[in-house]
């Protein structure tokens, strides 16, 4: 049976209220209330279909809006920030009462968010962020520090009489979910691994990355971790092949493949194998690909974190929900809403399968 994003009950990072009656109100009076709407038209405004991730949050939201008897519009901006200010205008004129938005820019989508604020459509921004000073109802991502972290934890264990000496494989410089997710993995090693308090392993993840800037290399010595080299990717499974490629020349004796996503933690495997590198571990911070999942399965990756689009579109459509039919307002909601972070490892790749992409 296809899953449907409203159909399974989920560990969310906050409680919310499945309000399933919005469709079947009976009032028949003139003056009806949006909150006694019989169904509401919503639409998303994303900045790219291009991948996985992205057609499956569609896929979802679509088949959400139906369950609950709501009408669904999908614009596609194609990562043009002009084209997605004319779809959040078209989408207002054709009388949508909320928007989702998944934004190309987080600067300039505070003026598009604005616009729609002002003609009286609110809007949830999800997975991508907008700048601070957006009107928003909240922003649904996953949790990229504590899902990195969990990840850690779980290696930590993996590894606690065992040195890491590991290869970091990042996206791209000044990337904000890059960085919080690497800082989660260096986090949950270091923790894992020494005993430190939580607190204290984000400081020494702070002090890892530094000296990374500052000399291309690091280490933990209580934690027995060591980084001893770092390749920018661009978040491909080709950039990750070609960054571990680089790496492995100069360092043969490694333990770990550290990565920001699944794509090139991938292609980094790709390159171990080609140097006939043996018993090397894949650990990703994020993102919860079925590719990855079927490799875990296989026992080729040790763990990924959960970054899913069902369940971020689960929970948006939960405060869509709240919104729509009880009248809440941003005031009700953090800034931001985050699903549970999840390390999916061999134990429990088979329960979180299908909320993969």
């Amino acid at each position: 049976m296809k899953k449907r994003f409203l159909s399974t009950g989920l560990c969310l990072a906050v409680t919310v209220s499945l309000l399933f009656g919005c469709g079947s109100s009976d009032s028949s009076e003139e003056g009806t209330t949006d909150q006694e709407k019989d169904s509401y038209k919503v639409g998303y405004a994303t900045k790219t279909l291009s991948g996985g991730y992205f057609v499956k949050l569609d896929e979802g939201l679509k088949a959400g809006c139906e369950d609950l008897g709501w009408e669904y519009i999908s614009m596609n901006a194609d990562r043009d920030a002009d084209t997605e200010r004319a779809n959040l205008e078209a989408m207002v004129s054709q009388g949508c009462d909320l928007i989702f938005l998944n934004c190309v820019d987080p600067d300039s989508a505070v003026a598009n968010v604005q616009y729609c604020v002002d003609n009286g459509v609110p809007v949830i921004a999800v997975d991508g962020g907008c700048s601070e000073d957006a009107d928003l109802i909240t922003t649904v991502y996953s949790d990229n520090k504590q899902n990195g972290r969990e990840v850690g934890l779980a290696y930590a264990e993996h590894m606690k009489d065992t040195d890491i000496k590991a290869l970091m494989i990042s996206g791209s410089k000044g990337d904000v979910a890059g960085y919080e997710r690497r800082m989660g993995l260096f986090c949950g090693i270091i923790e894992g691994k020494s005993g430190m308090s939580e607190e204290d392993a984000w400081k020494a993840a702070d002090a890892i990355e530094q000296e990374l800037i500052d000399n291309g290399k690091a280490q933990n010595e209580e934690a027995h971790f060591y980084v001893l080299g770092q390749g920018w990717s661009n978040w491909s499974e080709d950039g990750g092949l070609q960054a571990a490629e680089d790496l492995i020349t100069a360092n043969t004796d490694i333990t770990t493949i550290l990565g920001e996503n699944d794509d090139m933690v991938i292609g980094a495997g790709v390159a171990v194998d080609n140097a006939n590198l043996e018993n090397v571990d894949l650990v990703a911070a994020a993102d919860g690909s079925q590719r990855a999942y079927d490799l875990i399965k296989e026992g080729k990756y040790f763990a990924t974190g959960e970054n899913s689009p069902v369940l971020v579109g689960n929970l948006a459509l939960d405060i869509a929900q709240q919104v729509l039919v009880d009248g809440k307002t941003k005031e009700d909601f953090e800034r931001v809403t985050m699903t549970s972070a999840v390390a999916v490892t061999k134990d429990n790749v088979d329960e979180r399968y299908d909320y993969g992409f």
